[in-house]
């Protein structure tokens, strides 16, 4: 087999795709994702895969059009079927087509190897190719498993997602001071970090600094250095916060936290862009972007007399929510395979995904310590996990005991409910067909029907 084969996963089932993503990385594959045709079309302008594994049911446009397109355009490029609905007249209509196979879900994995370890070693198929019998995949001994790396911060597919990458992408380019609000465990300094590797001082330092941490008598040595000498205990010259973020993105975390008396001080450094390290006499000026991040109701703290309403408007010049996950419940199983990931690299394991079972527990959980929380419960449960998948055995009895919340806001409205009522009345009650109208995927279709309470 060819080191770091590229694959295109297309599959609306969005657990399902980053389940095959995930195991396919491991054993060498190099692979991409995308949840829906259009997807797919933009990533195959932009690489060139070796095969295509398209389901063949997809909103709008559906993998036999993927089909066509593939093999008119990149006719090198190996396609493979799924699907769900196994039919010997579609598979032999998709191989006349120029489909190297077709593979019925459940995916058997060691058939899913030996499809794709032959699609490699065939040639371009011919218009009357049969379906092939397979041979055993023996995996070559120099293959070693990979795992491709993965960006801290994890855009999402949520509507909530796709308005705060659109904020994020909005801002970054500027120079303008932001504000990220949210609740503990969002995920804020990613939303931070992005911020600054779309905006032009990417190249530069990104200083993060917590300023709860921050022991009262030495925040100014921490914000803006001391010279040797200038206090007890200063034996040698320190460069501040602000000197270390010269020219780039200077973060304060928590900034709700900051004592009130350094507030002035704050202030004044951010709105003169000059700092004086303690014990000296010199200023030096600074060139910062400043983001800060607090999970309080700073406008609150402004009216207790808490925190200072002329630093809080100068930090306030562009405000970013970050949602809770209760509230992103499309992207969970995202974030879920995200941190598995890391949770496999840290603990030294290959645990490949989650059990219907506990995809189940995690939606109905309410996360009320969000990203943290589920990153936290998966690397403990790849810990105590034998398998290559997470079972509820090893969920802790919290998760397992709490009880379903709704989910709110965006996702819970009556229009929503309305549009859902009338593409069902369209096609007839025909769940799959409606869930492509409303381009959702079935799953997703089934839970807002159960969270609705609409009988279909």
């Amino acid at each position: 087999m060819r080191n770091m084969t590229k694959v295109l996963i297309i599959d609306d089932d969005v657990s399902f795709c980053k389940m095959l993503a995930t195991f396919l990385t491991k054993r060498s594959f190099e692979v991409e994702t995308a949840f829906s045709a259009e997807t797919a079309m933009q990533k195959l302008e932009e690489i060139s895969f070796d095969i295509v594994l398209s389901d063949v049911r997809l909103p709008k446009k559906d993998g036999i059009e993927v089909l066509k397109i593939v093999k008119s355009k990149m006719p090198k490029t190996q396609v493979i079927l799924m699907t769900g609905y196994a039919q010997v007249s579609l598979a032999v209509d998709a191989i006349k087509m120029g489909a190297f196979d077709y593979i019925s879900k459940p995916i058997n994995p060691q058939k899913l190897l030996e499809v794709l370890e032959n699609a490699l070693e065939s040639d371009i198929p011919e218009n009357t190719k049969t379906l092939k019998s397979q041979k055993k995949f023996k995996p070559s001994e120099e293959v070693k498993s990979t795992t491709l790396g993965t960006p801290e911060y994890i855009s999402g597919i949520s509507e909530y997602s796709k308005k705060l990458n659109h904020y994020i992408k909005l801002v970054a380019p500027t120079n303008m001071s932001v504000l990220i609000s949210g609740e503990s465990g969002t995920g804020k300094e990613y939303v931070a970090k992005q911020i600054h590797d779309f905006s032009k001082r990417k190249n530069q330092a990104f200083v993060a600094v917590d300023c709860g941490a921050i022991p009262k008598e030495l925040a100014a040595s921490e914000f803006f250095g001391h010279l040797k000498g200038s206090f007890t205990g200063a034996i040698n010259d320190k460069t501040g916060h602000f000197e270390a973020a010269n020219k780039g993105t200077l973060f304060l975390d928590e900034i709700g936290n900051l004592e009130y008396d350094l507030q002035v001080h704050l202030l004044r450094a951010l709105q003169e862009r000059k700092i004086k390290p303690v014990g000296s006499n010199k200023e030096i000026e600074v060139d910062i972007r400043v983001i800060a991040a607090t999970n309080e109701d700073l406008e609150k703290a402004v009216e207790d007399g808490k925190f200072r309403e002329d630093l809080f408007h100068r930090l306030n010049e562009f405000l970013i929510s970050v949602p809770q996950l209760k509230d992103r419940k499309d992207d969970l199983v995202i974030f879920a395979n995200h941190f598995l990931e890391k949770a496999n690299e840290e603990l030294e394991r290959e645990v490949i995904g989650f059990s219907d079972e506990v995809l189940e527990v995690f939606k109905k959980y309410s996360w009320p310590g969000n990203l943290r929380e589920l990153q936290n419960y998966i690397k403990r449960a790849v810990l105590f996990t034998e398998g290559e998948l997470i079972e509820k055995e090893v969920l802790p009895d919290k998760l397992l005991e709490a009880k379903p919340v709704e989910q709110e806001g965006l996702f819970k409205n009556e229009h929503e409910k309305q549009m859902i009522i009338k593409a069902l009345e369209k096609t007839g009650g025909n769940k799959s067909q409606a869930a492509r109208d409303l381009n959702i995927d079935r799953k997703t279709l089934y839970n807002k029907l159960k969270l609705y309470k609409i009988n279909a």
